[in-house]
């Protein structure tokens, strides 16, 4: 049997018994031959040596099968350049996936189009309701009763807005939240229609915006990070920045323009806009709720937010991020917790919630100022407009400004460049160095906006953030209506000159402290 070409395997061994075998047996029958043959025949030697070598011959043959076994392995080197083609393959560059450019992600653009008509019915109405309230009623009080209802209803339920939108569906619930505020917009109108409006009844509508506006706020945000690529997230933010300005600057007058044409008319127009802000949150998909970041996620994300709030020497409180955090402190309060432990971000809070205190006190100083000069209503309206101009140039300016500064300079550079602008408003001019004051205030603040963003509610667990959102909108909105209230019992008592100056001063031994926070001060961008 020709044991040619068989490599070692089990196989073989059965081969080779049975050719060893066959071997003894021929040696058998030639040693009984050779012994019946040797007296006689001379010849028998010579028949015992052929049969040996017969029997060597046909047992040896089982030895060369390993041998003839190797050249399989010799057969299989070829095999061995396939690592070099691996490696030549893997030498090669891998081209990344360029992200689809911000104006031609249709998910993004439908959902800041459904923002920016929300943003603007806001501001149609908040310019409205008080003009209505005072022509019905005469009384300045229950025209700013609106606005602070509704402010206090939206600080009230921010906190349950932020949970809700950590724990469920955040379509659904801004679905939900667009169609209870349209409902109350269109119930105006309608009660107007049939002879039956009254101060209660906008009251109730302030009370139940303001609520609405609680849930859908974090959940907007979140949105629209959720369908844009993380290197494109800073371009997104400061085109909604962008969308708030314009609207900012387009509301009040268009609201004084529809309300010419009809005391229901604006409420229309705010109805249209929450309309199309709803049909943009009914077709536009996106992630439902958070997902548990994993663990290395959670390490990922410590990283960054201690690279966000060290100081030059490396130095940190004890900030917890990550899924970890989030899985210890899943109540309504712990995005309050989770920015109140660390000390930069309390410092951050702490000027900005002093920015929007102060901001807001100045605005009745500034009409009573402008008033006093002969500065028409129209030309009030357009000096107030200033801030709203130079936001929407500061949004160009984002990029250029964060490049220029860290996160801490950069804040405390806008706050104390808001300083001095305060007194603009005692400078000759009038409504032109309004303007101009605040054109210049309203430059820095998206810069601020998406600072915030990227400093706060991008270092923080997906599980998480919702709460965080609505912790910081909270503690950045809580201090407005005491401004708005103290201004007005600030004028009662002084001058408005004074109360500017009063309040200028204010600003100034406020940022103080956190000016000389080093931590605050040399706090840098996240990685």
């Amino acid at each position: 049997m020709t044991m040619t070409g068989i490599s070692p395997s089990a196989d073989q061994g059965t081969v080779e018994q049975d050719a060893a075998e066959h071997g003894a047996a021929e040696q058998d029958a030639a040693g009984q031959d050779a012994a019946g043959r040797r007296a006689g025949q001379g010849t028998a030697t010579a028949r015992g040596t052929t049969a040996r070598t017969a029997q060597a011959e046909r047992a040896e043959p089982a030895e060369p099968g390993p041998e003839r076994a190797e050249p399989g392995p010799e057969r299989a080197e070829p095999a061995e350049p396939g690592p070099e083609r691996a490696d030549r393959t893997a030498r090669k560059p891998v081209q990344p996936v360029q992200p689809v450019p911000l104006r031609r992600n249709l998910r993004f653009q439908l959902l800041w189009g459904g923002s920016a008509a929300s943003t603007l019915g806001l501001h149609v109405s908040d310019t409205a309701y008080p003009l209505l309230l005072l022509a019905m009623t005469g009384s300045s009080t229950l025209a700013g009763a609106f606005g602070a209802l509704q402010m206090a209803a939206s600080v009230l339920c921010g906190v349950h807005g932020g949970s809700v939108a950590d724990r469920y569906d955040r379509r659904r619930v801004l679905i939900a939240a667009d169609s209870v505020r349209l409902l109350a917009t269109l119930s105006v109108p309608l009660a107007m229609a049939l002879d039956a409006f009254s101060v209660a009844h906008a009251l109730l509508v302030a009370v139940v915006t303001g609520a609405a506006l609680a849930y859908s706020g974090p959940v907007r945000l979140l949105a629209v990070r959720s369908v844009v690529a993380p290197e494109q997230l800073r371009q997104a933010l400061a085109q909604d920045e962008a969308r708030m300005s314009g609207a900012g600057l387009a509301g009040p007058p268009l609201a004084g323009l529809l309300l010419g044409a009809g005391r229901a008319v604006p409420f229309l127009g705010a109805a249209l806009a929450s309309l199309l802000s709803l049909a943009t949150a009914c077709l536009v998909r996106f992630p439902r709720r958070a997902e548990p970041a994993a663990p290395a996620d959670a390490a990922t994300a410590g990283t960054a937010a201690d690279t966000a709030t060290g100081t030059a020497a490396g130095t940190t409180t004890g900030t917890t991020t990550g899924a970890t955090a989030a899985q210890k402190d899943s109540g309504a309060l712990a995005g309050f917790r989770h920015l109140l432990a660390d000390r930069t971000l309390r410092s951050t809070l702490a000027v900005v919630f002093g920015i929007n205190l102060v901001g807001s006190a100045v605005v009745l100083p500034v009409i009573v100022v402008l008033r006093d000069q002969g500065v028409s209503s129209g030309g009030i309206g357009l000096a107030l407009a200033g801030e709203a101009v130079g936001a929407m140039a500061g949004a160009l300016l984002v990029a250029r400004l964060h490049r220029l500064a860290g996160p801490g300079a950069l804040l405390l550079a806008v706050a104390w460049f808001a300083v001095p602008l305060f007194l603009a408003p005692l400078l000759p001019g009038g409504a032109v160095t309004v303007f101009a004051a605040l054109f210049l205030m309203g430059l820095g603040v998206p810069a601020l906006r998406v600072m915030i963003d990227i400093l706060v509610f991008q270092q923080v667990a997906e599980e998480l953030r919702g709460r965080v959102i609505a912790a910081t909108m909270t503690l950045f909105t809580v201090g407005m209506p005491a401004g708005l209230f103290g201004s007005g019992v600030l004028l009662d008592h002084v001058a408005p000159g004074t109360a500017l100056a009063v309040l200028a001063l204010l600003l100034a031994v406020g940022l103080l402290p956190a000016t000389f926070d080093r931590t605050l001060r040399r706090a840098g961008w996240p990685a």
